[in-house]
């Protein structure tokens, strides 16, 4: 079997299970974006008056915003609704998708955020295979996405982290080419420039990966990358201060909710925990949710020992300097979620250490068997969440973990053991209904 092939199993693989609850998982924050999609290929727009015209109550939420240009608008970045416009225009150009219909919006960000996860798992595998054999690689690449949030978290819903998974996946493979050519640097500023719109947080792994590019190619050839990457921010400014009159857009106003909403006064604690919480946490630790990511340890050797002209080192930088972020964040779990919402950003960049690490060497029986244990409890815990959530509603009862932080450290109460004692979510197999148009 050829790699395209091999490939194209990973996209339909991974379509279909992130498809096969039937719902979207939306929440509070997401709303906007997936009605902007709509409102863009509807009236070629991306404000929000007609949508909070039509429900007045939307106005209430803290994603919708009165911009100072007289139009309600997304607080969040207007990339990923422009990426899930394109991929639905064709449905429906062709009459095969209702966008007008009542769960119109909820099947674009479905639709979206499935394939573009899909679609960046599916690089990650060609990043893989420059490191190790086709089977190890497609079986990685089946690890990113069915023993990760990425099935219960990035897949379900249009917002921010599938487009940043998509574009940072596309610039860890242009990076990791063993000769840094033209097309690798277009590829690497392009997705870069979509990662950092998408999610501006990541501004840390853009820098330290553009780094990582003039290391490899050096500044004349880098300069590529780094026009694009700037090009794609310089037009987020430019939206934000239009709209809102801050670079930054409407962060600020978020940020200012925290003392109501999270029951934290700083943007950035170092003391509140993250730094242990995004890893070992019962209730929002990678490694309890996913402990299949260790294997990207065996790769730490292999990066030490290959120096910086290789990218093994950069992809690492980037992984730590991201975490440092977020673990310094002052609602460093992530707000309602399940699982380490946040440490999803940097699954990416742990490919190319995992595939290194384990590439064809072989491996010892104890080591395997070690490696399938942590595989089939994270595809038990993601297909969990994708099944359950938040039906187990965790996030709420017996107290808001928002303003109860000690929640997050509660062994006798975890997400997972509570989401396993729940029954399915209700909403499942929602969006296989058809509904009439209002």
């Amino acid at each position: 079997m050829s790699d395209r092939a091999r490939a194209a199993a990973v996209f339909v693989v991974l379509f279909v299970a992130y498809n096969s609850n039937g719902r979207e998982m939306g929440n509070y924050d997401s709303q906007p974006t997936k009605y902007a999609a709509r409102e863009l290929l509807l009236r070629g727009t991306l404000s929000l008056n007609y949508v909070v015209g039509a429900t007045p109550q939307l106005a209430e939420r803290p994603a919708f915003v009165a911009a100072r240009d007289g139009r309600y608008r997304s607080a969040y970045s207007p990339a990923p609704a422009i990426a899930a416009a394109a991929i639905a225009w064709p449905l429906w150009a062709t009459g095969t998708l209702d966008i007008r219909a009542p769960l119109g919006p909820n099947t674009i960000a479905k639709l979206a955020a499935s394939v573009l996860t899909a679609a960046a798992v599916t690089m990650a595998f060609f990043t893989a295979r420059r490191y190790m054999p086709p089977g190890r690689a497609f079986l990685l690449g089946l690890a990113l996405g069915l023993g990760t949030g990425y099935w219960n978290t990035v897949s379900q819903t249009l917002w921010q982290h599938e487009t940043a998974a998509f574009g940072l996946s596309l610039a860890v493979l242009a990076l990791t080419a063993p000769e840094l050519r033209v097309g690798h640097l277009l590829a690497l500023g392009v997705g870069l420039g979509v990662a950092g719109t998408s999610r501006p947080q990541l501004a840390p792994v853009v820098l330290v990966l553009l780094a990582g590019a003039v290391a490899r190619g050096g500044w004349r050839r880098a300069a590529a990358s780094i026009a694009i990457a700037a090009g794609f921010g310089a037009a987020l400014i430019a939206a934000n201060v239009s709209w809102f009159g801050d670079p930054l857009g409407a962060m600020p106003l978020l940020e200012a909710l925290h003392p109501r909403v999270h029951a934290t006064e700083r943007t950035f604690d170092p003391a509140a925990g993250g730094f242990i919480g995004l890893i070992f946490s019962p209730n929002r630790g990678l490694l309890m949710f996913s402990p299949i990511v260790l294997v990207a340890a065996a790769g730490i050797p292999v990066a030490v020992r290959e120096g910086w002209r290789s990218a093994l080192p950069w992809c690492g930088a980037a992984a730590i300097a991201q975490y440092v972020l977020y673990a310094s964040y002052g609602v460093w779990w992530g707000g309602h979620t399940f699982g380490p919402r946040y440490m999803l950003d940097v699954l990416p960049l742990l490919i190319p250490l995992a595939a290194a690490g384990v590439a064809d060497r072989r491996v010892p029986r104890a080591a395997a068997v070690a490696a399938a244990a942590a595989l089939a409890w994270s595809m038990a815990v993601a297909a969990t969440g994708a099944f359950v959530f938040p039906n187990e509603r965790w996030n709420l009862l017996p107290e808001d973990v928002d303003r109860h932080h000690e929640r997050l450290w509660d062994w006798s109460d975890t997400q997972i053991a509570r989401a396993w004692r729940s029954g399915p979510s209700p909403q499942n197999f929602s969006l296989f209904q058809r509904a009439p148009n209002p």
